[in-house]
């Protein structure tokens, strides 16, 4: 399978990924292959039951509804950022390398990354305003509900020159309720590959309207609906009947990467999502998203006007 991501002759000065190309031999032995390609490719309304209609306390692990999935992403946290690249074949840096240069804060920039796990957004931050401004006056908070992935952040931020300034803060917190942040207090929310796995998305938009500043920015990196029906196909074959056997093999776990390719799946689709961030009080800009790579993500912004 083929990724196209278009950039610019400077485009790896953000994220110097250092990624290995992994050959990797899958034995095609797809599991009734037909019923589970027609089971993806009926109309979604009729799939499943859409998540985000249900105000039931539980959330859920892809198609099961569970207590809570707090425990995938701890038990994945260490291998977290390796996954990620084994399984985008690297493409998820350019992804959010291109969410950073589309988001372009300035100077003295102040910034909320939201379920921001191992810093790649405020990583990418830091350094497009060094790099491009010359500035070290911008600031982030990198909150996440997980104490693990919270951690791996830590770590990896204290061994760069940003861990020693008081530019980079972590924070424990839940995106449905960020009771411990003042309202108007942030330039720009971002939240990347983490809004699909809260429970309470209209919740989660409502809490960036009122934590962000009048003209504040809205920006969140996730996962879309591929409208190519080929490329459709291939996609959800790949993400199927690969990715949780890659989960297995790299991070001994397979339920938490078959919730991931799942979770995709009962996420809605761009232009209802788009919806969703306009009804929350956002001002979009044309239709609100851009597609990447065919629509297997997509970046969504909005305006606090």
């Amino acid at each position: 399978m083929v990724f196209q991501v278009r950039l610019r002759s400077n485009s790896n000065i953000f994220f110097r990924p250092k990624i290995r190309i992994l050959k990797l031999i899958y034995n095609p032995c797809i599991r009734n292959f037909a019923s589970t390609a027609y089971r993806l490719h009926r109309d979604d309304n009729n799939l499943y039951k859409n998540k985000y209609d249900t105000q039931e306390p539980k959330t859920h692990f892809g198609f099961k509804s569970v207590p809570e999935i707090g425990q995938v992403f701890s038990n994945v946290a260490s291998k977290y950022d390796l996954m990620n690249d084994i399984m985008s074949f690297g493409i998820h840096r350019f992804w959010k390398e291109h969410f950073i240069r589309t988001m372009a804060p300035g100077p003295g920039t102040k910034l909320l990354d939201v379920a921001g796990g191992t810093g790649d957004i405020a990583m990418g931050f830091f350094n497009y305003c060094k790099e491009i401004h010359k500035d070290t006056t911008a600031k982030a908070t990198l909150l996440d509900i997980n104490s693990k992935m919270l951690e791996v952040g830590k770590k990896r931020f204290s061994m760069t020159s940003y861990g020693e300034t008081s530019q980079i803060a972590f924070e424990l917190g839940n995106a449905e309720n960020l009771e411990s942040i003042p309202s108007n207090s942030y330039d720009i929310y971002t939240i990347a590959f983490g809004i699909r796995n809260c429970t309470h998305i209209d919740k989660v938009l409502h809490e960036a309207y009122r934590v962000l500043k009048p003209g504040g920015r809205f920006m969140c990196l996730e996962f879309g609906k591929v409208q190519n029906p080929v490329v459709s196909l291939m996609y959800n074959l790949y993400s199927f009947q690969i990715i949780p056997v890659m989960g297995q093999l790299v991070a001994a776990d397979i339920n938490s990467y078959q919730y991931l390719v799942e979770s995709i799946q009962q996420f809605p689709s761009q232009d209802k999502f788009a919806k969703m961030i306009e009804n929350a009080g956002f001002t979009i800009v044309n239709n609100g998203w851009e597609d990447l790579s065919f629509g297997i993500a997509a970046i969504h912004s909005g305006f606090k006007l």
